[in-house]
């Protein structure tokens, strides 16, 4: 005996919840990611003025570069709405598991952008860094170019931790790419303001050191985040502290014997469970119905990305191996 639950337009012949609390929430999460990356763009363009103006007032090279790049972040944040926006579309008839994983695409791209970004910036350093062993005068910038690149240290790291909360909330994982690209360019902005400083301190070859130091950090973020889209693409399992919480949460439950399988996969940013339970084999189909539908319940209900739930339910005299899977 089997009890599941899907989404209405999925299996309207469900006799239970047709809409899980994962489902509820998906307008929400939506809702919020557009508005952090409204707030990005918005951002990124002000910053992206201000440091061009800064860079071609203070004849800084590295300031305009810096306001390129932020402007160009406003292509990443409009990756995340497209991808957010497709992920949380309702499931159709072609697309009867939902849309969730097209976020993960979305992370693809932006761990893509954040690669080139942050090996654009390690090549510029060690081209800085040949110029200078070479003997080649390096430009000393103006004072505004520093107060700039402070400003867009504090920004971008608020800009950071801003989104990377949200990213949290929601389970996002697009959002969170977007979050470490904000983190890339308060490293770049960093690596800017050691070399403008060294610069005015006598000490120019302190920008392109830093600059590959920060390539290195950037790289790692972009790997990490290649690494968790991919895993949320290929029906990764969750991380056993979920599964050893939601073994706890069912073995509780009265009339729950023991658990004969737990299974668990990440769709995206959602969840598919599959259990097995053992319950008295005298029981009638209603009472061990009923056992099942409070263990759908009790996932759904503790483990708010849960999306889908299946729970089977085997007569206690059969061991694990003899139980029958369908």
């Amino acid at each position: 005996m089997e009890h599941t639950s899907q989404k209405k337009e999925n299996n309207k012949k469900l006799s239970t919840t047709d809409k899980t609390p994962a489902d509820q929430q998906e307008s929400g999460h939506s809702r919020i990611a557009m508005r952090v990356s409204g707030v990005s763009i918005a951002v990124n363009l002000l910053l992206s003025l201000l440091k061009l103006i800064a860079g071609i007032v203070a004849h800084s090279g590295a300031m305009i570069s810096d306001a390129i790049h932020s402007a160009s972040d406003v292509i990443s944040t409009v990756i995340v709405i497209i991808g957010v926006h497709v992920s949380g579309k309702k499931s159709d008839k072609e697309h009867q598991y939902g849309h969730e994983r097209l976020e993960c695409v979305s992370s693809i791209l932006l761990a893509g952008l954040l690669l080139v970004t942050g090996a654009g910036i390690g090549i510029n350093g060690v081209e800085k860094i040949i110029a200078g062993t070479s003997g080649e005068d390096l430009v000393v910038p103006g004072a505004l170019a520093l107060i700039a690149a402070v400003v867009s240290i504090i920004v971008k790291e608020w800009m950071f931790w801003y989104t990377r909360a949200a990213a949290k909330k929601i389970n996002s994982g697009a959002l969170m790419a977007d979050a470490w690209h904000h983190r890339s360019d308060s490293l770049s902005s960093i690596g800017s303001f050691a070399g403008i400083l060294g610069a005015r301190l006598g000490y120019p070859i302190l920008d392109p050191i830093a600059s590959v130091v920060i390539c290195l950090f950037i790289g790692k973020a972009a790997v990490d985040i290649f690494r968790d889209a991919i895993d949320k693409m290929v029906d990764h399992s969750c991380d056993e502290k979920t599964e050893k919480s939601m073994k706890e949460e069912i073995e509780v439950i009265p009339g729950v014997e023991r658990i004969d399988l737990l299974k668990t996969r990440l769709f995206g940013s959602r969840i598919y469970v599959d259990i097995e339970i053992a319950a008295d084999e005298d029981m009638s189909l209603k009472a061990a119905h009923a056992i099942a539908e409070r263990v759908h319940n009790t996932i759904e209900e503790k483990f708010r990305d849960v999306k889908h739930c299946m729970v089977h339910v085997n007569p206690a005299k059969l061991n694990e191996r003899q139980s029958v899977h369908f």
